[in-house]
């Protein structure tokens, strides 16, 4: 037996990062993307080597045209998915959306088809399922001015029932 049959399978996720951004009612920022059905938050895949404070940053650059700064980490969910693969999501908070930013945000065609704000009870209704959980927790820990842990969008405590 050779040594690289000794070793165990390893998780190979790929990894995402995202931004929620509020308006001055306190409405969320939602894009709805050219490629896909649905509304989402803006952010997508790490690029190799780039961190996901990163990765966040220069995909609201690339999808609504800005940079504006990107705060703490709200939540990072383990979301394994039968047809994609394991993944590890992060969401960031952008906080208000400055007026200078959000009078400058121009859509790249390619990526975004448009945004809106919505108010956070929507939240459901309009996205699916596994996003509206992880926005939801993401909302709660923003709230809580707290980070927290995810996987498939519920806490890992309700998971496992064990010692948090």
């Amino acid at each position: 037996m050779t040594e690289t049959e000794n070793v165990e399978p390893m998780a190979h996720a790929r990894a995402a990062a995202g931004v929620l951004f509020f308006d001055e009612d306190g409405r969320v920022l939602l894009v709805r993307p050219s490629y896909k059905p649905g509304w989402d938050i803006p952010g997508g895949y790490l690029h190799p080597g780039e961190t996901p404070s990163e990765a966040a940053a220069r995909e609201v650059s690339e999808e609504l045209g800005i940079k504006p700064p990107i705060g703490r980490l709200l939540v990072a969910d383990w979301a394994p998915h039968p047809d994609e693969g394991d993944k590890i999501l992060f969401v960031f908070d952008g906080g208000q959306l400055a007026p200078e930013h959000a009078a400058q945000i121009q859509l790249d065609p390619a990526e975004i088809a448009e945004y809106a704000y919505h108010d956070p009870e929507l939240i459901g209704q309009l996205l699916i399922p596994r996003l509206a959980r992880r926005i939801s927790a993401a909302f709660d820990a923003r709230e809580k001015a707290e980070s927290v842990y995810l996987e498939n969008g519920a806490s890992a405590r309700k998971i496992y029932n064990g010692p948090a």
